[in-house]
């Protein structure tokens, strides 16, 4: 069989890439439940746009099944082999600020522009447009090729949970969400709470008592803002005083003021993604810690002695003792993403640990709920998802190296995050581009756009990808 031009094949069919894919991002497909139905639960938006990729799909010859109305997939072949992407058609809400219409679709200097353009529709019709060229060539194969099509990636992960419970799982295959060249391991990621409990009587008379405490709203974020108020029994002056003394410091911003006979005291951080919080100034971290100088009520001590012996200055687990480390994925961390208190009920911290592929789980837990138990506290799991690794001589692997390879010039390094993708929810699976090395992430972003190139290039790899894995 003589060789095939994957990017010549790609570029002749950009005008009908381009159209299909503006039809896609104009459609609002932000999770709503609100509006649920039972043909739409999660919202009509993302079943339209779970629609248009299986009408799409049955008009260019491929059979499509709706599993759900959450999840669907388009498949092409036949054999007892299977060979999958997992793509999703739903988005993050807009925002503020754009100056593009969020779901106009516009091209405009060889972008196009819209809510999803990068994540993740445009990189979905770049899968399917892969698929459609190899169908298109009658090019030989020996296994069945599917676009599976989730609604619910930028939430729950409801749709693809669905999808395996009620359709089989792939031999092998790839997400096109996230970057290439290949991203072989993910941490695994867990969200957990610490709460304070009951274990001794509430002080009365205190001369500074915590009534209340709030920062960050997210587990996987680093919280740019936090509330104290308090009640404080005299002068007020040395302890303002020594307030303004921290947060020059600490190079932070802050505020306080009396309200209802209170005294409230804000400060402000840097919010990053939990997935490294290093990254950014953990607001509630860094006011508890200067509330821990302070001569508070019992539990309101405990509360913030809590919060600057388990987690200032230490976002790898040392003083949890789950501190842990391989070349694989690298090092867990955990993020503090909510903490909360009141004089009534106590404290919670809720937490975003990402770690290590080589980590002991079920022995950490233990760990760390002994450790919080000694300072009141009890640990309660909430969600986990476990790392996921490809080893790198796996067929998928050696496959997709090559394809990128011979379509780029450019050597196919594996990378490891410590996010998470669909990838994850295959047993041999991996995240694939869509987004090259050196191009800007806006993912998520006002403006956010796909390079028409790259959407021509990811085509060509895509298309060249399922031919190769499913020949044999």
């Amino acid at each position: 069989m003589a060789n095939i031009d994957w990017i010549s094949e790609a570029k002749k069919r950009k005008a009908d890439m381009i159209r299909d894919l503006q039809g896609l991002l104009r459609i609002k497909s932000v999770l709503n439940e609100q509006n649920q139905t039972e043909d739409a639960p999660l919202g009509k938006g993302v079943k339209e746009a779970l629609d248009y990729m299986l009408l799409l799909g049955e008009k260019d010859g491929f059979t499509a099944k709706n599993v759900g109305n959450v999840a669907g997939h388009l498949e092409m072949g036949s054999g007892a082999g299977l060979i999958a992407a997992l793509c999703h058609v739903d988005v993050v809400p807009e925002g503020d600020g754009w100056t593009k219409d969020p779901y106009g679709g516009e091209v405009e200097d060889g972008k196009i522009y819209a809510r999803g353009a990068i994540d993740d529709k445009g990189p979905t019709m770049a899968a399917y447009y892969g698929m459609k060229i190899v169908k298109e060539l009658g090019l030989p194969i020996e296994k069945r090729i599917r676009l599976i099509i989730g609604t619910d990636e930028e939430s729950d992960w409801r749709c693809v949970h669905h999808y395996f419970q009620h359709e089989e799982m792939p031999d092998m295959g790839f997400a096109p969400d996230a970057d290439f060249p290949i991203i072989h391991s993910e941490k695994g990621i867990c969200d957990f709470d610490l709460v304070q409990n009951n274990h001794f009587e509430k002080e009365y008379g205190a001369p500074k008592t915590l009534i209340s405490f709030v920062a960050g709203r997210r587990y996987n974020m680093v919280p740019d803002h936090a509330r104290a108020v308090l009640d404080i029994q005299g002068d007020h002056t040395e302890l303002l005083q020594l307030f303004n003394h921290f947060k020059k410091e600490q190079n932070i911003a802050g505020s306080y003021y009396v309200e209802s006979g209170y005294l409230v005291m804000e400060v402000e951080g840097v919010s990053a993604h939990g997935m490294e919080p290093d990254n950014g100034k953990n607001a509630g971290l860094l006011l508890a810690s200067f509330l821990y100088t302070l001569k508070l009520d019992r539990r309101g001590r405990e509360f913030v002695k809590a919060a600057v012996h388990f987690f200032f200055g230490d976002s790898r687990g040392r003083a949890l003792g789950v501190q842990h480390e391989d070349e694989i994925t690298g090092e867990l961390t955990i993020n503090v993403g909510i903490m909360t208190y009141n004089e009534e009920d106590g404290g919670r911290f809720g937490l975003n640990m990402r770690y290590p592929a080589t980590f002991p789980f079920e022995k950490g837990i233990q760990d760390m709920a002994s450790a919080v138990s000694s300072a009141h506290f009890d640990f309660v799991k909430i969600r986990n998802l476990p790392p996921h690794y490809v080893p790198k001589d796996h067929e998928l692997i050696q496959k997709l190296i090559k394809v990128y390879e011979e379509q780029t010039n450019e050597k196919a390094e594996l990378l490891s995050i410590s996010g998470g993708t669909y990838a994850r929810s295959l047993t041999a699976g991996v995240a694939f581009g869509a987004l090259f090395p050196g191009r800007d992430d806006v993912a998520h972003q006002k403006d956010e756009y796909m390079h028409i190139d790259d959407l021509i290039k990811a085509t060509a790899i895509y298309a060249q990808a399922f031919h190769e894995l499913a020949r044999s």
